[in-house]
């Protein structure tokens, strides 16, 4: 049974009688393509034999979710969370913890990396799902039946997929793997501090100097805070592109600058004055101490040992390379800015033992 929710005492009169549910199916509509933060269009629940989609833009309806998602005793099942927590954050004013993310289950039983929700419950269940409604607008209301059938089917299925994956993870010992990843994405999705070195995130920025890599640093520090205090994407208040070039070859003048702007098509039109000042502002020597985005720290010879290694501990446990340890990471360590907080915990125990001595050879 299916049921649209638009009352918040609707919804806690379902849920309280879901009392003494362990595990609730969740998932969410957002949309964010003209926003920075996403914006919160639709809730779907469920527990085995009923099914809620909770219209969140219902006043109260907030207040209405949060007990469900602050409950320590129920297990929310998910699939590819990371943005879905985001919208829920911001809508919500919570996160749904403890969390059972099928995607990252999967991967850690060995059937792949980000595999999709509709191939992993064909792969479990034989069922096959329509994909009709992937880029749809669910900020209108009322949604069609095919919206509402879609929505559905994106929490019908998660509880016979957490069944299968549960006992997969206990027959490979990873359970407690699954916990910490779940721990550590909930509470980066909590977490909104400044990256202090944006710039790492860019692979073009490994063409830049020393100096035009802290520029850039400092031109994407300041896009940050005005994405968010315009709650616009951060591609519109500055290109990624632009902001390497102008890095790059700083404009010598305002009119120079405008100059250079005008010939960009998606280049800023407002807070132009402001973006000249943070370009053209001497660079500190703080600044300048920062870490370089290089392709393989100098030493090209240690960054393939490292991979060769993960792979070949990755290949031992039967776990997808980049679940285990992406690049990025491994750069980060050549470059000797200590273990990344994304592979503490059970990454590190596994690779530390064969990472550290290629580590330590040069």
């Amino acid at each position: 049974m299916t049921s649209w929710i638009d009352q918040p005492d609707a919804l806690a009169s379902r849920l309280a009688a879901w009392a003494g549910q362990p595990l609730v199916a969740l998932d969410t509509e957002f949309i964010r393509e003209r926003t920075y933060y996403p914006q919160l269009a639709l809730v779907q629940l469920a527990v085995p034999g009923e099914i809620l989609l909770v219209d969140p833009l219902v006043p109260g309806m907030d207040e209405a979710l949060r007990p469900l998602l602050l409950d320590a005793s129920v297990t929310k099942l998910m699939h590819s969370a990371s943005e879905d927590l985001q919208a829920l954050l911001r809508g919500c004013q919570a996160l749904p913890a403890p969390l059972f993310d099928t995607q990252v289950a999967a991967a850690l039983c060995g059937l792949g990396a980000g595999l999709g929700y509709q191939k992993l419950v064909e792969q479990v269940t034989g069922v096959q799902l329509a994909k009709g409604e992937t880029r749809s607008d669910w900020l209108r209301r009322p949604l069609s039946e095919s919206q509402r059938e879609y929505a559905a089917d994106d929490v019908r299925h998660l509880h016979a997929v957490h069944a299968f994956l549960d006992r997969e993870l206990a027959e490979r010992g990873r359970h407690d793997w699954l916990r910490q990843d779940a721990e550590r994405a909930l509470r980066g999705a909590a977490d909104e501090g400044d990256d202090p070195w944006p710039h790492l995130a860019l692979r073009s920025a490994q063409t830049l100097d020393r100096e035009g890599q802290a520029r850039l640093a400092r031109l994407l520090r300041w896009r940050e805070v005005q994405a968010r205090r315009s709650d616009k994407p951060k591609g519109w208040v500055l290109d990624n592109e632009l902001a390497v070039a102008l890095a790059r070859r700083p404009p010598r003048s305002l009119s120079e600058f405008h100059a250079v702007l005008d010939r960009s098509p998606k280049a800023p039109r407002k807070a132009r004055g402001e973006l000249f000042e943070v370009l053209s502002a001497p660079l500190s020597e703080q600044e300048m101490s920062l870490p370089l985005a290089d392709a393989d720290g100098g030493d090209k010879a240690r960054l393939k040992a490292l991979q060769q290694a993960v792979a070949t501990r990755a290949g031992e446990l039967s776990l997808p390379e980049g679940l285990l340890c992406s690049r990025r990471h491994l750069e980060a360590l050549l470059a000797g800015r200590g273990w990344p907080a994304a592979l503490e915990g059970w990454r590190r125990e596994l690779l530390e033992p064969v990472l550290s001595p290629i580590l330590a050879g040069g």
